[in-house]
């Protein structure tokens, strides 16, 4: 019996390579479920809300002016912080900090936004800068299409296209 209990160098290695083995699976296991996502699913995660905008309609009142109406298709209000309006030639008016009226538009709330390019009268006043060739986008002209991009307050970008 001594003989057989008496060397437990063996033992010791067997032990160890088991337990070897068992970290070495828990570890693969582990980086199997952070890589497919597993993880971040059983996580619990803050809910934040989300904006989400769709555009119902468009029209020009004017040739300095588009309006959009808007409606708030997510789960929280959405502010707007800048506005975009490019032609077709990469040509572009802008307004920062621009704060509608009727702001901040409600979920499943429609909200009409007037959006003014050139600095003349009717335009959108000195607070507008124009990026492009001069003179090269006055005016919306028939025909056209145009891209209009809504940044809100959170930095979310939202795209539309507009045809005159």
């Amino acid at each position: 019996m001594k003989k057989i209990i008496g060397n437990k160098k063996g033992i010791d290695t067997i032990l160890a390579a088991l337990l070897m083995v068992v970290i070495v699976v828990v570890a693969s296991v582990m980086v199997y479920a952070w890589s497919t996502g597993l993880l971040g699913t059983l996580l619990v995660q803050p809910n934040v809300g989300k904006e989400a905008l769709n555009m119902d309609s468009y029209s020009f009142p004017s040739t300095t002016n588009v309006t959009l109406y808007i409606r708030d298709s997510g789960s929280v209000a959405v502010n707007f912080a800048t506005y975009y309006v490019k032609d077709n030639l990469g040509n572009s008016w802008q307004l920062q900090n621009w704060s509608p009226t009727g702001t901040p538009i409600q979920p499943n709330a429609v909200l009409a936004l007037n959006l003014a390019i050139g600095s003349g009268a009717g335009g959108c006043g000195s607070g507008c800068q124009y990026t492009g060739t001069s003179g090269g986008f006055a005016t919306f002209v028939g025909g056209n299409s145009y891209t209009v991009l809504l940044v809100t307050t959170r930095n979310n970008q939202f795209s539309f296209t507009v045809t005159k």
